[in-house]
This record gives C-alpha cells, structure tokens and sequence, in this order.
C-alpha cells in the first residue's frame, strides 16, 4: 500500500502550534530566519509577558483573601501554560525527530486493514480535541468580556487583573492594555490546547503502532504471496518494531515529563481555589460562569492526558494475546521458543508515567 503519512491527521494542530510560534517549518527545529524572530516576540510578549504582569500584581494581594483567589487559579494556570511553551521550545529537536521517526518504513501500516483499525482513534483524539478547544475558547470568551457583562468596564476594570509600570485607569491605556491582555489570554489558551493535544497524538500514535504490532504478530505465519516465508526473520521484524515503539516513548516521556507533572500538580491546586471560589460568588453570576468554563476546561485537559495513556496501556497488554492467537501450533521448536521469550518480556504492558510518580490511565482521571 501507499506510505501513509502519520502527520495529516494533527496537521491542524500543527499548523496552530505555528501559529503561536511553536512550531518552525520543516522538519529542523529553529533557525536564525524571520519565523524564529516572529516566535520570540509571540512567546516573550503574550505567552510570557501576560503570566508575569499577574504574577507581579499576585505579591501585592497576599493580604486580600477574596483578591488572591480571584486570580490564583487563573495565574498559576498560565504559569503553567509558559512551562509548556519552554519545554516545547526547547525540546523541538525531539519532536521533529519524533515526526520523522513516524513516517519511517517501520512504523508503516502493512495493509488498509491495519489503517482502518487505527483510525477510530484518530476519529477519538479529534473528538477530545475539537472539546478542549471549545471548552478553552469559552473560557477565553467569558473572561475577555467580563468587564463588559458586569458593567465594570465602566470603572476601567481590565479582564485580568495585574500590574503595569503605567496607569491603566486612564485612556488610551485602558483600551491599549485590554487589547493586550484579549490578545495574551487567547495565545496562551491556544498554546495550551495545541500542546496538550499534541502530547494525546503521540500517546496516540504509541497505541496504533501497538495495534499494528499486534495484527503482524497475530498474522506471522500466514503464508502470502511476495512475502518471505521466514518466519524468524518475521519475528525479528517484529521485535526491531517493538524497541522502535519504546524508543519513541523514551523520546516522548523526554517533552511529556515535566509538562503533566506540572499540569497535574497545578490543576489539582486551580481546581481547589475554583472550588473555593465557586462558594464565595453569586449563582449564574458572570463570574461562576466563567469559572465553570475553567474547569470544564481543565477537566477535558486531565482526561485527554489519562484517556491516550490508558490506551497505550491497554493495547500494549495485548501482545501476549496476539501471539497466542496466532498459528504457532505449526511452528517449529526453535520458533516456539522465540515466542516464549517474546511473551514472557512483554507480560506487561507499557504504562505511561509522568516523573515515574504516578500513570496516566483512566483509574488516576477518576
């Protein structure tokens, strides 16, 4: 069959992480040219520079209980969101390899049938996908217009609250800042979304490379035409094909590691001062409207780290299976024996861990 290009199902995803600067054209990471020009001041101006002027206002509020829970949740979110930017910066090197490493002979389907078994869970990533983003944007909508439901526009009042080294109370400033501040909340949604759905497609393509392991393994000793009748050499295809899928896992835990730890950790923190938060406002009031835009986000975000690793999980624990379902009753010994080997190393199954801590499965999202 044609080679199957693995990228053209996150090429939206891809052309968004473009987008805010994440993803240099090509498959080298960034260069000395006009995109990593652009990227910087993208990064440095609103994925940063919005995180850090809340940051400097969240020091001077440690005496208003009411104040500091207003934005804690919010400030130690997109605290996090430029930990994911830095990562995904400075890991670019990994994951253009990894994008090659893809379309490489040996991860290719071996016929249509292999194709069409995987692509329920491209159909299931753009689902959780295409839900996080409507879940973020509508978090995003809400609190960019805030002042404007509550009718404290009237009173200068900015969507965030910070600190600027200027009066913000006082136009042009006012209309200059909030532009500013619609436009920071927006890339560092879209950063969010584009890196966490990026993190699930490598999950997801580890589960379909296990899919397609299966299905040779399951098939080793059928006899078809143009093909080699070796069955050991078949095997060791085989097993080439399962280091390569571990292989790519290392490389994949190398970015993922640090961004769901952090992701975990400060989700269950904003997810407390929410909570929190929820009881000292008004019913239906702007406010809890838009927080519970927050956590509807932030409930997809952990279940689209725990739904891809659980999958990894649970098509990795059938290769024993796969073996036992093929025809080695007519193998010969020596193939039997290989088989032995290979089923006793794979007795367990792949587990996706964050920090070695703790497993991304739907036990951990529960």
């Amino acid at each position: 069959m044609e080679k199957y290009d693995w990228k053209v199902t996150i090429n939206n995803n891809l052309k968004r992480l473009r987008i805010v600067g994440l993803w240099p054209a090509g498959d080298e990471p960034y260069k000395r040219n006009f995109y990593s020009l652009y990227s910087g001041f993208v990064l440095i101006v609103f994925t940063f520079g919005h995180v850090f002027w809340q940051t400097c206002n969240v020091a001077s509020t440690f005496d208003d209980l009411d104040a500091l829970t207003g934005m804690l949740y919010v400030t130690t979110s997109e605290f996090l969101i430029a930990i994911k930017a830095y990562f995904a910066v400075k890991n670019m090197p990994i994951l253009k390899k990894l994008m090659i490493t893809l379309n490489c002979d040996l991860f290719q389907p071996r016929h249509p049938k292999q194709l069409d078994r995987i692509k329920s869970d491209f159909r299931i990533w753009r689902i959780n996908s295409n839900m996080f983003w409507a879940t973020a944007w509508m978090a995003v909508i809400f609190w960019s217009t805030y002042p404007v439901l509550d009718k404290s526009i009237k009173d200068k009042r900015l969507p965030f609250l910070a600190w600027y080294p200027y009066n913000t109370k006082v136009s042009p400033n006012y209309e200059l800042t909030y532009v500013y501040q619609c436009f920071g909340v927006a890339f560092s949604a879209s950063t969010s979304v584009t890196v966490d759905s990026l993190i699930a497609a490598l999950h997801m393509y580890i589960g379909a490379q296990f899919v397609i392991l299966c299905d040779d393994i399951r098939h080793i000793f059928d006899r078809i035409e143009g093909e080699s009748t070796d069955f050991v050499k078949k095997l060791l295809k085989c097993v080439e094909h399962h280091r390569a899928i571990l292989e790519f896992y290392e490389h994949t835990k190398k970015f993922t590691n640090w961004i769901v730890f952090g992701q975990f950790f400060i989700s269950t923190l904003a997810l407390a001062i929410t909570m929190f938060r929820l009881t000292t406002i008004n019913l239906f009031s702007t406010e809890f409207i838009a927080i519970t835009g927050y956590l509807g986000a932030a409930a997809v975000q952990i279940f689209l780290y725990c739904w891809f690793g659980n999958e990894v999980e649970v098509k990795s624990s059938q290769i024993p299976y796969a073996v036992f379902e093929s025809n080695w009753t007519e193998a010969s010994m020596e193939m039997k024996k290989l088989l032995i080997i290979f089923t006793e190393r794979n007795q367990k199954p792949l587990k996706v861990m964050a920090m070695d801590l703790f497993f991304l499965n739907l036990d951990i999202f529960m």
